[in-house]
């Protein structure tokens, strides 16, 4: 079904997307479901970005190329940065369909990135559910800071984060982080 005749309302967002290699600055095209919609609909396992620019991860703010459009592989995204929350979909979607959920502030590190932030689940933390239970590809990550790991200056601050669960290595809750002793 081409854009001209389908039926759903389409529309542009502002996507900050991040591969093992390259930072894509660009427009992705979504319906009323948000980009946590589209990046976890199986049925498509690539995605375009419009008015795409390119930079290599070590220079993160070097253009490198510029194009019209890309297309990608949704597999090998480590993580897509979005400027505001509602650009995640609708909160239903978002909780995955949670009326009243729990915040975890959480650090998760995939072999490129380290993401520090919130995630909203609907009781207690439990990795093991996270990480392979549903259908859910990419995680949400709410008010979120996205650190490369060897290139500490490439930094995103965002207020939605999805992060590819795929590609997870590392993830632990904030308030268990060890208090360094006090020396007498």
């Amino acid at each position: 079904m081409t854009l001209d005749t389908s039926p759903r309302t389409y529309r542009f967002l502002p996507a900050d997307i991040m591969t093992s290699g390259y930072r894509v600055v660009g427009k992705i095209m979504i319906t009323n479901n948000g980009v946590m919609g589209m990046m976890n609909d199986s049925t498509h396992s690539a995605m375009e970005v419009n008015d795409a620019r390119l930079a290599r991860l070590h220079m993160p703010t070097k253009l490198v190329d510029h194009f019209e459009l890309i297309r990608m592989m949704k597999r090998q995204i480590h993580a897509v940065c979005l400027a505001r929350r509602e650009d995640l979909g609708p909160q239903a979607l978002v909780r995955g369909g949670y009326a009243s959920v729990v915040e975890h502030p959480v650090r998760i590190a995939t072999q490129m990135f380290e993401v520090e932030g919130t995630m909203e689940l609907p009781g207690r933390f439990d990795f093991t559910a996270i990480m392979t239970d549903g259908t859910r590809t990419f995680l949400p990550v709410m008010n979120a800071t996205l650190t490369a790991i060897l290139i500490p200056n490439l930094r995103v601050e965002s207020a939605g984060i999805l992060v590819n669960r795929n590609m997870i290595d590392i993830m632990a809750l904030i308030n268990q982080r060890v208090k360094p002793e006090i020396q007498p």
